[in-house]
């Protein structure tokens, strides 16, 4: 889940490696590192922690050169320590790499290069790269095939950016998996892990696919095969990468920014795609599928995280409005099963990055099936929306923080979209098209109320956290529970409302404060008997509530109310509840709000 950013060109390259790895920061910030190819070889330079301590330690030894590559790491072999840090070199400094992903086979090819004498000075599995790449070139005395030989050699999933001062004047770049994406400027050549890194430099972008690599100079570049090593052409795509949101504007931190934002969110998602006055709900990336929508008569949902508990408020959806079996998987399980698959049936992935390298899996796994794969995707051009067959792009715009928050909001109103556009007939069509209408304006009603600050601060103090709800409301509750966990380190369970007799009531007591989520759904007598029973073992409870006079309100001790919409569309007004009550939370803990510790938010390695 690494960032990667490398630079050849007219200008000096180090400016363009810090602001890179800033933009990719969200990426991985353990530690963060450069190399750049001088008059007088590679001067390399790293630092712990974010990208803002190795730009100072840059501004003071001022390495010189058009050439570099730059990386910030989110640690996955080896401690986060200096000698983990990339860029990693070999140990006579011929070779230097960044690299983004895993490799699998990095012992057994690093207890081979210990036995041929070389002399490894990172934990990491990284660094056989390099090794690797010397140990090649000293057998044929060639970088361009020590390299290919290299890559034939590795084994897991990589994105690379490569010099060697055997070559000063060239850049490499290889992929298998992991994002890379080439950026073409005036006189200059970029890489980059995201084509977000390359918003203020570059317009002119090639995505490469798997087993491609790159070899630039400062006269241009060639794309080859790595197995064929024939030569690739493909056109340069211009990409539109301004983003008038990219900076805090006024506010303390990009989370509370983003949730701020979504009610923006549900107006852009609905965008052209919807109209309530003519009941038309227009999805343009499914119409080139319409027919074989027709015939589906199971959906097979795949993603991780967040984005796993939309897809389970999407299996109500689709079950409910479209009338069609929905099952939701954890990519990181669906791909190792080996469940049997019929032509019949649609799988959707869903992913705010488009980069879930367990998704990707996931997907890859059934490439050959025939099967119907559809995509829900916020970033344009990635991975997973070149692998899918067709999808909707969720308009979420840039998300910074690394807790997904509008994501998650965006994610669900197309879930909702798609449900009622598979289904034109259901009972519900209308009244859920009038309310995705009205709810942006409902939201930002409640965003003004600013109730849950107060709430939260309150509960601060508490170690443990049970999360409830029933139907819509239960994968609220999980998401609930992941976004107190991320931001304030705080242990929280999020439960089917049901389930807590079932084992988690032994976990109740004044010290464990209960999250309801008791919206009127129709099973309201169920929720207020899981509030009784918490209440009955002198548990706290903070519900979420839509009628402030209803019975589950009288067994709370704190209310956050938010505004009645119809149930399908409860999550959106709930997981704004969540989001805010995990936020003022970890606010007033003093937590690295966008930053959490151990995480990154694009998930690129399993």
């Amino acid at each position: 889940m690494c960032g990667i950013v490398a630079s050849l060109g007219s200008r000096p390259a180090s400016p363009f490696i810090i602001q890179g790895l800033k933009a990719l920061e969200y990426r991985g910030y353990d530690s963060a590192g450069l190399a750049v190819m001088g008059a007088k070889g590679v001067k390399c330079i790293k630092a712990v922690g974010q990208v803002s301590r190795l730009e100072r330690k840059v501004k003071f030894k001022r390495p010189a050169g058009k050439l570099g590559i730059g990386h910030t790491r989110w640690a996955t072999h080896g401690r986060v320590l200096v000698k983990n840090a990339h860029p990693h070199c070999d140990d006579k400094g011929q070779f230097f790499v960044v690299h983004n992903g895993i490799i699998e086979n990095f012992a057994i090819l690093k207890e081979f290069l210990i036995k041929k004498g070389h002399k490894f000075s990172s934990d990491t599995d990284s660094e056989v790269v390099a090794q690797l790449l010397a140990y090649n070139f000293k057998q044929v005395g060639d970088v361009r095939q020590a390299i290919f030989l290299t890559l034939r050699s590795l084994k897991g999933a990589y994105a690379l950016a490569i010099i060697s001062e055997k070559e000063p004047g060239k850049l490499w770049g290889a992929k298998l998996s992991g994002p890379l994406v080439l950026g073409i400027g005036e006189q200059q050549f970029y890489l980059a892990s995201d084509p977000m890194a390359l918003a203020n430099f570059s317009r002119r972008m090639i995505v490469l696919e798997d087993n491609e690599v790159v070899e630039i100079t400062t006269e241009g570049y060639t794309i080859s095969n790595l197995e064929s090593e024939k030569t690739v052409k493909r056109p340069a795509a211009l990409v539109d990468l301004a983003d008038k949101e990219a900076g805090l504007g006024g506010y303390s931190d990009y989370m509370s920014k983003e949730i701020a934002e979504s009610p923006r969110v549900v107006e852009d998602v609905t965008r052209g795609r919807l109209n309530s006055e003519t009941g038309i709900v227009k999805l343009g990336g499914l119409d080139t599928v319409a027919s074989q929508l027709e015939h589906i008569d199971r959906i097979l949902i795949i993603a991780c995280g967040t984005s796993y508990f939309a897809g389970m408020v999407g299996e109500y959806l689709f079950e409910e409005i479209s009338q069609i079996p929905v099952e939701v998987q954890l990519a990181s399980e669906f791909r190792y099963r080996n469940e049997p698959l019929s032509r019949s049936t649609a799988v959707i992935v869903i992913s705010q990055s488009g980069e879930t390298a367990d998704t990707i899996a996931a997907l890859q796994k059934i490439s050959d099936s025939g099967i119907l794969k559809l995509g829900v995707v916020n970033v344009v051009g990635s991975t997973l929306s070149r692998l899918t067959d067709a999808g909707v792009y969720c308009q979420a715009g840039l998300e910074k923080s690394v807790a997904s928050t509008k994501s998650f909001i965006a994610q669900v109103t197309v879930l909702v979209m798609m449900a009622l556009y598979l289904n034109n007939h259901s009972p519900l069509y209308n009244e859920l098209l009038r309310g995705l209408t009205d709810l942006p304006e409902q939201m930002r009603g409640f965003l003004k109320s600013n109730s849950v600050a107060k709430i939260a601060k309150k509960y601060a103090k508490y170690n443990n956290f049970l999360f409830l709800g029933r139907r819509y409301a239960y994968p609220v509750a999980l998401e609930g529970a992941l976004k107190l966990k991320e931001i304030s380190y705080i242990h929280a369970e999020g439960l089917a409302g049901g389930e807590i007799k079932h084992g988690s009531l032994a976990l109740v007591d004044k010290n464990c404060p209960c999250f309801a989520t008791a919206l009127s759904n129709g099973i309201d007598d169920k929720t207020v008997n899981s509030l009784a029973e918490i209440k009955a073992r002198k548990g706290k409870i903070v519900a979420v509530v839509d009628d402030p006079k209803s019975e589950a309100a009288k067994l709370t001790d704190d209310l956050i109310v938010v505004p009645k919409v119809p149930e399908a569309l409860q999550p959106l007004v709930a997981g704004l509840a969540c989001h805010l009550f995990a936020y003022h939370v970890a606010k007033t803990l003093k937590r690295p709000i966008d930053k959490p510790r151990n995480l990154a938010k694009s998930v690129t390695v399993e």
